[in-house]
């Protein structure tokens, strides 16, 4: 539903603008001068303002002009029971859509108000079109059926606000695909806010999300805004939302019904206008059944499901995809048939982020020309393998090595346990550094460090 502001001292003329516009099915907004306009401007979308020239406080024509510059997408009609042609051409010149005289023609009222939004609608959708052509060739690679899906599932996603719900494993692309939706949505120009929610601690996702007031609670020592204000008018990605608690789950599913949040420690009710994208590596039905989530906020975010495929199961995307991210570190390499096949027969655990790792490791330490099967194999640090033993420790499977005795274990003391042995399995896996350790896992490198220090696990000198 359009909406529309109405800027104008006259009571009668708001009244009658008002009511006949709302007759026609559109959002309505009223106010008796330029610098009450503005302030609604901030809170409100609005498609297309009615304002006059004569106003106190602030002109018309210079309201006009910081309007344009503050909301240039944002269509204006002057009127005027004082006009002129000097004052007409003037208001055109500055940006305005047409120029009414008073008193108003109620069918050149409506028929200017259809002709603007009609203009504003195609400049949104020429805006979306050149973003779409652009960028469903630059961004996301591949020519495998799965890449040419997810583009036209993008195409069709942007041109909504619907809610949308993408899964897939870690390093698959999840956030990329996130990022095209906004970028070519008609919310591109405002931010893209991200959110790991399985980085962020219970006790702070509701501040991180809903923004606190001053004095909240013990380190609340100034107002900030939340991520949900930080995306008004934009897009906010909520990634690996599988991992959130119940608890924050049920405060995002309020503010989804709602569209209103409240800071912590607050009073006041802020209006939100985003638009949610949520990611997870998880089955959320599954996780619906055990009680972990919220089968009334899977159904709100699961609107447009979009499945990223693992690299594993679209190999033919792997030679674009080294080659862009080679391009893009401005290394200009061929690739042997030996090193193709080499490239197309790896399972890429890490999925994209793992090849993009190769490429940086092949930007940086490769020399030549040219790259053959033998010279990717030591980039890809592939080992021969060992005959099993099952006398062996280290030859035994990840499950096989499961700390002894944990299913003997309460709940709370079973977990902590797994969780000491997966870190200490994906550190032993990358070497001890903590920062490809951290990417690895899907956390931040100082909340890992933490988790060390619980756990009194200790690396080669905690590489960073």
């Amino acid at each position: 539903m359009p909406a529309i502001l109405i800027i104008d001292d006259e009571p009668g003329i708001r009244s009658a603008l008002c009511s006949i516009l709302e007759d026609e099915k559109y959002k309505v907004f009223t106010c008796e001068d330029a610098l009450a306009g503005m302030e609604t401007l901030k809170r409100e979308t609005v498609d297309l303002i009615f304002l006059d020239v004569l106003l106190p406080k602030l002109g018309g024509i210079e309201a006009l002009e910081k309007i344009r510059s503050g909301w240039p997408l944002t269509e204006i009609i002057m009127i005027s029971g004082h006009a002129n042609i000097d004052m007409a051409v003037r208001a055109v010149k500055l940006g305005a859509f047409d120029f009414l005289e008073k008193p108003l023609s109620l069918d050149k009222v409506l028929t200017v108000c259809r002709n603007a939004l009609a203009i504003k609608n195609l400049r949104e959708e020429n805006k979306t079109l050149k973003k779409l052509s652009n960028f469903s060739c630059e961004n996301i690679i591949g020519t495998s059926a799965a890449i040419r899906n997810i583009r036209e599932n993008v195409k069709q996603a942007a041109g909504s606000d619907a809610r949308i719900l993408i899964t897939g494993e870690n390093g698959a692309g999840k956030e990329v695909i996130a990022r095209a939706i906004h970028l070519c949505s008609s919310r591109s120009d405002n931010p893209f806010i991200d959110v790991n929610c399985a980085a962020i601690p219970e006790t702070l996702i509701e501040s991180e999300l809903f923004g606190h007031e001053k004095g909240a609670f013990t380190d609340a020592v100034s107002t900030r805004k939340g991520r949900f204000e930080l995306a008004h008018g934009g897009t906010l990605f909520l990634d690996e939302i599988g991992d959130m608690s119940l608890s924050a789950q049920a405060k995002v599913l309020r503010v989804i019904q709602e569209q209103k949040i409240e800071r912590v420690g607050g009073e006041k009710t802020i209006e939100t206008d985003v638009r949610i994208i949520a990611a997870t590596n998880q089955d959320l039905e599954k996780a619906c059944k055990e009680g972990r989530f919220r089968q009334d906020l899977f159904f709100r975010l699961n609107v447009i499901p979009i499945h990223a495929p693992a690299l594993r199961e679209r190999s033919e995307d792997v030679q674009h995809l080294l080659c862009y991210f080679l391009s893009a570190m401005e290394k200009e390499i061929i690739i042997e048939a030996d090193a193709l096949e080499l490239l197309a027969s790896h399972d890429w655990p890490g999925n994209v982020r793992e090849l993009k790792n190769l490429a940086e490791r092949i930007a940086v330490m490769h020399t030549g020309d040219t790259l053959n099967g033998e010279e990717l194999e030591k980039l890809l640090h592939k080992k021969e393998k060992k005959p099993a033993n099952k006398n062996n420790e280290n030859n035994k499977t990840p499950e096989e090595n499961m700390p002894k005795g944990i299913f003997n274990q309460n709940y709370n003391d079973a977990k902590d346990s797994f969780e000491k042995y997966f870190l200490e399995f994906h550190l032993l896996k990358n070497n001890g550094i903590i920062s490809r350790t951290a990417e690895a896992i899907g956390i931040y490198p100082s909340n890992l460090h933490a988790k060390l220090r619980k756990y009194n696990i200790l690396t080669s000198g905690n590489k960073e």
